[in-house]
């Protein structure tokens, strides 16, 4: 108990830093808190008085018209503070779950900070989370959702339980994310109202973010967290070529008349 006090606090250290290091160009609030088990929870509202604001943005972002506008250039996306990245670290579960989540992102094409934003969106890293609906583990998975895949529950074993196993949840969340994606080429939003609302009522909207206040919000703090988790762009890496460079002196002239030539070698 005393350790799990302990992981707490500094959860909620981390997460008081890292609201004052946060840029104040961000474009949506993010607000979140830290359970009595360590558990992140996030939101883009309050949703009551455990939540404290996490950064703030402006109200430019409407996720009826998409989220070009909430989805600036990576050159001009800032970077994640350190002391935001640390959060995850202190996770009870984070780093018992990394390998599982580079191996599906590695298998699936999926960058392992979108799973990241929607594993904390979706659950804090709680893997026995589940919710009202029935949707169960780290990425919240509906036992139906989990059928279409092949997962089958027996007597000793049912199918809700074998959703809390990490590996099994996070393995059948991202087959079922990259079938988003896929779904919906280039449009990460409808993606993610996908996970959240289901695929025919993305469709049902026309192939927009449906009108429903969760989903909305859902779209809107994943796509936060997933820019500030995304590694900052080459660009922004001093470039430095590895060869040796050669001077050469021809001719005997005056000093300060000398000729240069730098020749690369191979």
């Amino acid at each position: 108990m005393a350790r799990a006090r302990r992981n707490t606090t500094a959860l909620l250290a981390t997460l008081t830093l890292a609201a004052a290091l946060w840029p104040a160009t961000s474009r949506a609030d993010v607000w979140g808190f830290i359970d009595a088990r360590g558990v992140a929870h996030f939101a883009s509202n309050q949703v009551d008085e455990r939540y404290t604001l996490f950064y703030k943005g402006d109200d430019s972002f409407d996720t009826r018209s998409g989220i070009g506008a909430f989805n600036p250039p990576a050159e001009e996306r800032p970077a994640l503070p350190l002391k935001l990245q640390n959060f995850f670290e202190v996770s009870p579960t984070y780093k018992q779950v990394l390998p599982h989540l580079r191996e599906a992102a590695a298998r699936h094409g999926i960058e392992i900070a979108l799973l990241q934003a929607l594993i904390v969106a979706e659950s804090g890293f709680d893997r026995a989370a589940v919710s009202p609906k029935g949707a169960v583990g780290l990425m919240q998975i509906m036992p139906a959702t989990a059928e279409r895949y092949g997962l089958v529950g027996d007597a000793k074993v049912p199918i809700e339980a074998k959703l809390t196993d990490p590996k099994t949840n996070i393995g059948i969340g991202t087959r079922y994310l990259r079938f988003l994606l896929d779904l919906f080429p280039g449009q990460l939003e409808l993606a993610l109202a996908s996970y959240n609302a289901g695929e025919g009522a993305v469709q049902k909207a026309g192939n927009r973010i449906p009108n429903y206040k969760e989903t909305q919000d859902y779209v809107r703090t994943v796509t936060r967290l997933y820019q500030g988790l995304k590694p900052p762009p080459e660009s922004r890496r001093l470039q430095v070529p590895a060869q040796r460079v050669r001077m050469e002196l021809r001719g005997r002239l005056p000093v300060g008349d000398a000729t240069t030539q730098l020749a690369q070698q191979p």
